[in-house]
């Protein structure tokens, strides 16, 4: 008689971070785990995910969908453990990270907002898809929605930024036209604005200014060459204190924050890095804004939405007169634009950028680690979730079974480490990239 003890059925459910319209609060609930829909759909189990600096848009009330509740999260890596019958170049054990944007699955001459593809963790008017700050994600579209990870055996946090942070802070000096030899000033040093002047290292600014309130995002700033401007210092404001560095001004500048922006005074002004970005940019300059700028209104979704102003003012005869040129808006579209240089970098060991991170928690922490990273406690949180190592790929319905034992296991011993990945007993062979 076997002693073998069978599996028990697997739960329909998982544990995920959701907004449910309450500011300055999120929940961790058990919900619905996803399942293959279409034949070109995959599942992923998420291995680490990321709290993001646009998520706090959502956390503050201001941006979303109308309707909550809905999953949070659009940066993340993980296992596929489950393909539709038409998806082709992905099969269950691959390795994964998932860009912040879903491909739409057609091409569009004209497209709007609304046809660059659907957003995770951004709720039902963003594409319906769920976040990646959970257990398992549905992937849509995923030939052309994944990003094979060639390397089995590197840190999660070697690729986790790709998804996001690290494209959107490159794509903010696209958007201002740098060049290699420019001057750069980015304002707001939190994730994005740490990866726009580490990119802009790596791309060869003479110069970059990193402005923020913060001692410790101005410290790191400054240990990876940029130079700290602190906009509260009793030495003036961010231009003055600019002005004095580089009295023509930068070459280029983007804007890491966007509309919920602080003045000098730290009093929310909702034009104030519009104006310091006009002042402290130099004739023929270039100016980036990948900062969110969205006043989307009052809903249950955005509760406090009505906060933002939908008109901000500047001054276009001092931007005429400089003759600037002005980039921004989302950077999903530009996303799969810049990866594939972005990925070679990583790659090839030249961009490391796991250096950001000051924080890794649990799911069950999330809560707290949002408000930690909304206080400026923390400069990039990530969520780790434990996963299993075995000698042979259980089928996913058992894998689930066991990965919810483990993840109870886990959670009782206090472990939120990252574990190796469940791997396929099949011979090796190259994996492509598949960036489309």
């Amino acid at each position: 008689m076997s002693n073998t003890k069978p599996i028990p059925h697997p739960p329909k459910t998982m544990r995920a971070v959701v907004w449910e319209g309450k500011s300055f609060e999120m929940a961790v609930r058990d919900v619905p785990r996803p399942t293959i829909e279409q034949p070109e759909d995959a599942i992923v189990r998420i291995t680490t995910a990321a709290i993001c600096g646009s998520d706090l848009h959502t956390y503050h009330g201001v941006f979303g969908s109308t309707t909550p509740p809905w999953q949070m999260g659009h940066e993340g890596v993980g296992v596929v453990v489950a393909v539709g019958s038409a998806t082709e170049h992905f099969k269950v054990g691959d390795r994964v990270l998932v860009p912040g944007g879903a491909d739409s699955g057609f091409f569009g001459v004209d497209r709007t907002l609304a046809e660059q593809g659907p957003f995770y963790g951004q709720g039902p008017e963003f594409g319906a898809l769920g976040g990646t700050q959970a257990e398992y994600l549905r992937v849509p579209f995923a030939d052309d929605s994944l990003v094979a990870i060639p390397d089995d055996f590197s840190s999660d946090l070697d690729w986790l930024f790709l998804t996001d942070i690290f494209i959107t802070g490159w794509t903010g000096l696209d958007f201002a036209r740098f060049q290699p030899g420019d001057t750069v000033a980015i304002f707001g040093a939190g994730p994005v604005g740490l990866m726009c002047a580490y990119a802009a290292l790596l791309r060869g600014a003479s110069r970059v200014y990193a402005i923020d309130h913060v001692r410790d995002r101005l410290d790191k700033a400054a240990s990876i060459g940029a130079i700290p401007i602190d906009f509260t210092s009793p030495n003036g404001t961010a231009s003055e204190q600019m002005l004095r560095r580089e009295p023509d001004g930068v070459e280029r500048t983007v804007d890491c924050i966007g509309q919920e922006c602080l003045d000098h005074h730290l009093q929310p002004r909702q034009n104030y890095v519009l104006q310091e970005a006009i002042r402290v940019t130099k004739f023929n300059g270039g100016i980036g804004l990948i900062g969110v700028y969205a006043a989307l209104g009052k809903s249950a979704g955005a509760p406090r939405g009505d906060t933002l102003d939908r008109e901000l003012s500047v001054s276009i005869p001092d931007m005429w007169l400089k003759n600037l040129s002005i980039g921004s808006g989302t950077v999903a579209p530009a996303l799969y634009e810049v990866l594939p240089k972005a990925f070679e970098l990583v790659k090839s060991g030249r961009a490391k950028l796991g250096w950001v991170v000051t924080a890794q928690v649990g799911i069950e922490e999330a809560p707290e680690a949002y408000a930690r990273f909304d206080k400026k406690l923390e400069i990039k949180v990530v969520v780790r979730f434990p996963w299993a190592r075995q000698q042979q790929y259980l089928a996913d319905d058992e894998a689930a079974a066991v990965d919810s034992q483990e993840t109870n296991n886990s959670k009782a011993n206090g472990h939120t480490g990252e574990k190796r990945p469940i791997k396929l007993p099949v011979r090796r062979k190259n994996r492509s990239v598949h960036l489309r």
